[in-house]
This record gives structure tokens, sequence and C-alpha cells, in this order.
């Protein structure tokens, strides 16, 4: 009998087991051994519900756990959980792993390598960021560490520290906990990733659900206890007491492993592969949150940490190791967030990443509401697009509003993937019916008033 390959997957959420059950799909038990680890207790998992379970709207942790080890192993999967990958040895075709429950270290050979290593959370080298409290939030083990926290301490006040999605999520799981809640960012709006204009109204809901906003202040370090445990956070302008901390100032790739096997990594930090996600390194692969993707409006390098990108960019990795063809296009960015009854989304580029992408743009804002006007229910939200200079072409929207209002994102991030103008999507047929949507959507209204907007700016300019 022929000797089979062998698969080593680094990393066992979103990107590496779909690239190991897509691989596996095509490839039998006798063809290809597939060997999966990961460091954390638990994999498969979403790590975006991390927040609702901490709030304690997903009561059972088991609920955000796709499949188990010994499902995996079903399907012909090894998959080995709390081991982690410590060094890779690119010309002996091997990785180092550690066990942290036996203990010890050993080498496992690879045919053909992936590496879904993901994202870590951004922990800025500040007095007392190591101490007991302080958390980060990316894997699941974080999010159990910090409902036990709760817990144990009978937390009363929560700082969390930084504005962004996480950030945001996490402020809101601890008022639904109860806690007293302030959140601490050095931009002066939340959500850099919107305009500024489109942040001050998320700043606004955020006050509206009883969030201590202390915007424009960088921290300069946590205070600690005698036993060591965090007990305050301090700016330049005030010490905020606090009996836990959750840091949201982003992730960054993970590919600290990967640099230090010398497999090249781009300028946000992501490792680089081709549209196959393949490396620039033989037989070794990457997806997920630890790649450089293409943004594919400014046409730039991107790393965007989301689980939508992780799950295509596993499968297209998966199906190519297992002998089919596959490509992952690119990224727009697309993203929504909730924070209590407030919706966020966007997609594409803001005014501030179009203009360092080289664009001159022009922008339109509405406010309207998500359902017609007369009818029970309907909520505000405001929409907002960015559009090319003279020809018009959409190059990102933000949405902050209530209910139903953030998934109409969706139907603006197709309009950027077809490279429409903003002339062209007033015409788009659209849904209507009182219960959804007023009978001129906010989309349409926001796209006429862009149009007019490209239209009064080449007469200006004429």
């Amino acid at each position: 009998m022929a000797a089979r390959d062998r698969l080593l997957v680094i990393g066992g959420d979103a990107a590496g087991m779909s690239a190991a059950s897509q691989a596996r799909r095509r490839r039998g038990p006798d063809e290809l051994e597939i060997v999966a680890v990961e460091r954390g207790h638990h994999a498969s998992y979403s790590a975006c519900g991390i927040p609702y379970f901490v709030g304690g709207v997903v009561g059972d942790l088991d609920a955000l756990i796709a499949r188990t080890p010994a499902e995996f192993a079903d399907r012909g999967i090894d998959l080995r959980i709390r081991t982690e990958a410590v060094e890779i040895d690119l010309d002996g075709g091997r990785v180092r792993l550690r066990e942290a429950d036996r203990g010890g270290e050993r080498w496992e050979h690879y045919d053909d390598l992936v590496i879904a290593t993901g994202a870590a959370p951004i922990r800025p080298p500040l007095p007392g960021v190591d101490a007991e409290g302080v958390h980060g939030v990316q894997i699941l083990d974080d999010g159990v560490a910090i409902v036990r926290a709760l817990e144990e301490r009978e937390a009363r006040r929560a700082v969390v520290v930084g504005g962004g999605y996480v950030g945001l999520e996490m402020a809101e799981a601890m008022v639904m906990r109860g806690l007293e809640v302030s959140l601490v960012d050095a931009s002066e709006q939340p959500m850099r990733t919107l305009d500024p204009d489109m942040g001050a109204t998320v700043a606004d809901a955020m006050r509206g659900l009883g969030v201590r906003l202390y915007l424009g202040e960088p921290v300069e370090g946590f205070d600690t206890g005698p036993d060591g445990h965090v007990t305050a956070v301090r700016t330049g302008s005030r010490t905020l007491p606090a009996d836990l901390v959750v840091l949201g100032l982003g992730v960054r790739p993970e590919t600290r492993l990967a640099r230090a096997a010398g497999i090249e990594t781009g300028p946000t930090g992501g490792i680089v592969t081709d549209r196959r996600m393949r490396t620039r390194t033989e037989r070794v692969w990457a997806a997920g949150d630890c790649v450089e993707s293409r943004h594919l409006v400014s046409g730039g390098p991107a790393a965007i940490p989301l689980g939508t990108h992780a799950n295509k960019q596993g499968r297209v990795a998966g199906i190519n190791l297992g002998g089919g063809y596959a490509t992952f296009p690119g990224v727009l960015g697309t993203a929504v967030s909730k924070i209590c009854d407030w919706e966020v989304a966007r997609t594409g580029l803001n005014e501030r990443e179009a203009a360092a992408a080289g664009f001159a743009a022009v922008t339109a804002a509405v406010d309207s509401t998500t359902r017609a006007g007369y009818h029970p229910g309907a909520t505000e939200m405001k929409t907002k697009l960015i559009a090319e200079r003279r020809s018009g072409r959409l190059l990102g929207a933000q949405i902050v509003g209530r209910e139903n209002a953030a998934k109409r994102i969706d139907g603006l991030a197709i309009a950027l993937w077809n490279r429409m103008t903003v002339e062209e999507m007033t015409g788009l047929d659209l849904g209507y019916a009182p219960p959804f949507a007023p009978v001129w959507d906010p989309v349409l209204v926001a796209a006429r008033k862009a149009a007019e907007a490209v239209e009064a700016d080449m007469r200006a300019g004429s």
C-alpha cells in the first residue's frame, strides 16, 4: 500500500477546521492523514459569540461549539486540543508540538502544512497590563475566564479599553450583567472603522445605555492591589476604579510562529498568500485572521479579522489541498454589530481610508426609518454613502440604527462587489412593504442623494 500524505493544521477554529474538512471531503483517510492542533480547550467554535456568552444571552457554552473533537474523529480528522505548535522546521517538514495536559514536546512531520493561527488581542506595553483581571478577548477560553472572574470577584465596576466592535460588544455584555461600565478610547469617537459623524451617533447610543464614555483619553496604565489584581485604569485625566478590565483595542495577525520559521508576511503583519491560499513557501498554506488579503476597493493589502473571511479562506485552502481548484478573491471589510437595541454596519472604505487609497470622494448621509413611518415599530436609522468624484462609483457605506437597520449593508456590499455607481443604485429593485421599509428604502434615498452630490461636484468643477 502506498504511503499516505499527511496534512498538519495549526489552529482548530474556523479557518483551520474548514481547511481540514474540505480536504477530507475530497481525499479519503486511505489517501490523506489529517492532524489538527489547537492550543485552547475548545475548537471549531464561534468567537463572535463570546460577548453574548459573557452577557448571558447565550447560556450554554456548548451552543457556541460547532463540532467536537469526537465528531471530527468520526470524519477521519485527528483534532488534538490543548496542543500548541511552538516551532516550524521548514527544511525538515515538521512542527514541534507542546502538549499542555500530558507535558513534554515532540515533533510531528507533514507533507502539507496549514497555518491558521488567527489573531492576537493587542496588549499595549503599559504598566500593569499583565495584571490579573485585565482580559483580552479572542478565544473561547477568554470568555470563560471573564465569566469566572465576574462571578468569583462579584464584580460591580468594569472598564473597557478600546471602542472597536469587540470593545462595544463587551461593554454591552457588562451592562447586561448589571455592572457599572466605563469605556475609554484614545480616539475622539468610538469605532474608527466608521467616519467621525457616524461614530458620534454610536457614542450617543452608548451613553443612552448608561455607559460612561471617556473619549480622547489614552490609557497610561493599570493600578493593582496587594494581591496583584487590577483595581483601576489610569488616563492622563482621571483614574477609573475597576473590578475587571476588558481590552478591546483590536487584534493583530498572530504570525510569530510563521515569521520565526521565515514565512513571508506583508505590510499589515499578515502572512502573504496567493489567491489559492498558498504561501510563498513550498507546501505551506495559510488562512484566516493570520493572513493578509487584498481589499477589493482600495486594491491594497488588508488584514480584516472576521469569521466570514476565515471560513471562506479555509474552504479555499482545503479544496486545493484536496485536489480541486478554488480562489479567494479578496475582502470588502463588511461588518455588522449589535449594541443592545442599536445596530452598526459598514462595508468598503470610510472617508479616511478612501483618501489614503488615493480616491477623491463625495459623501451623502440621510436620516430615515427602518419601516414605513406610520407602521408600529418604525425606528430611526442613518445611512451614509461614500462615492468617487466624477465616476460616482460607490466606495463605501455605513449604517447606524435600530432594529432591522444593519442588514441593509448586505445590499450595499453587493453593489460594491459589482463596482456599481450611486446613480445605478438609484434604480435598484428593492423589496417594499410597510413592515419592512418605507416606500423609498433608506439605501435608495442615500444613493439618490449621493448621485446628486456627484453631479453637483461635477458642475462646480466644470
